[in-house]
């Protein structure tokens, strides 16, 4: 199992057809949110969201008429994205399926195999997407897999649609979305994680909780960017911070002797174990 990138470019390959939004809610307002600003009409969505306050924060938000029930009117969009909770989605397929036959369905939905997508729905133009919270900043990271169906339009047309949310990753084999979960939908949470650890650090220390944010969030923000632009492996980067003998090297030293990196490789195959149970579950019916 291997896992390809592609760069796709943020130029887009034709203008938007009419798109459909199965849910409302954060990850929904994040695409729908990004594409607005690049110059999408909202009369270019049609949102089924069946809580009042989600509705109403579109309509505030970004001028979306939601409506609370799948209607002939979703057999106008050619794209239709699934951002429901993975428990509700085979219930809220059932409307859906008679409106949307044609079009190419993008699922958000964590867990959900495509077998199930493509059953339920009638068809084989399935994407599924493991995209995560960063996309609400325009800095995310979304595995892509795209069952045998979906023709190059098809990944280019999802391209289009996902690029405001930041960069997308192809891959494979479906099996490769458990491992995408753990890592990088799973990810910021472990990012969390080791800020709070940091900030405590700090205000133990004598740091108020004010400087000891600043200085952890900085910290994973330039060393971040840093990575990112660098052409060396973060394990270079690392060894360039580390003098024998020096403060850096009694941390890692500290932190190796509790074999934090191996535990923490045992957490992530932990998630990655969980999302592939989840999948099973969620995808019976």
């Amino acid at each position: 199992m291997t896992i390809a990138v592609t760069f796709l470019p943020r130029t887009a390959p034709g203008p938007l057809p009419p798109i459909a939004f199965i849910g409302g809610g954060n990850m929904a307002s994040a695409i729908i949110g990004g594409l607005i600003q690049q110059g999408v009409a909202a009369d270019n969505f049609e949102v089924v969201e069946p809580f009042e306050e989600a509705r109403t924060r579109l309509a505030q938000t970004y001028g979306i008429v939601a409506r609370a029930e799948a209607s002939e009117a979703l057999s106008r969009c050619a794209v239709v994205v699934w951002a429901v909770k993975p428990q509700t989605f085979a219930e809220a397929a059932r409307p859906v399926r008679a409106f949307a036959a044609d079009a190419l369905h993008l699922s958000v939905a964590a867990g959900i195999p495509s077998d199930s997508i493509a059953r339920w729905l009638g068809t084989e133009r399935v994407v599924r997407a493991m995209p995560n919270t960063p996309a609400l900043v325009g800095k995310g990271m979304t595995g892509l897999f795209a069952r045998p169906g979906v023709e190059s339009a098809d990944r280019a047309r999802v391209g289009q649609l996902l690029a405001p949310t930041g960069e997308l990753i192809w891959v494979d084999a479906e099996p490769a979305l458990d491992a995408v979960t753990a890592l990088s939908g799973s990810g910021p949470a472990y990012v969390f994680y080791f800020i709070e650890a940091m900030i405590e650090a700090g205000v133990e220390m004598g740091l108020t909780p004010d400087q000891a944010q600043r200085l952890a969030i900085g910290t994973f923000t330039g060393a971040s960017a840093l990575a990112h632009s660098a052409t060396e492996p973060p394990s270079v980067l690392r060894e360039r911070v580390t003098s024998k003998g020096g403060t850096t090297y009694a941390a890692l030293s500290a932190l190796e002797a509790f074999d934090v990196k191996g535990q923490f490789k045992t957490a992530i195959r932990a998630a990655q174990k969980r999302a592939a149970e989840l999948g099973e579950e969620f995808g019976r019916g």
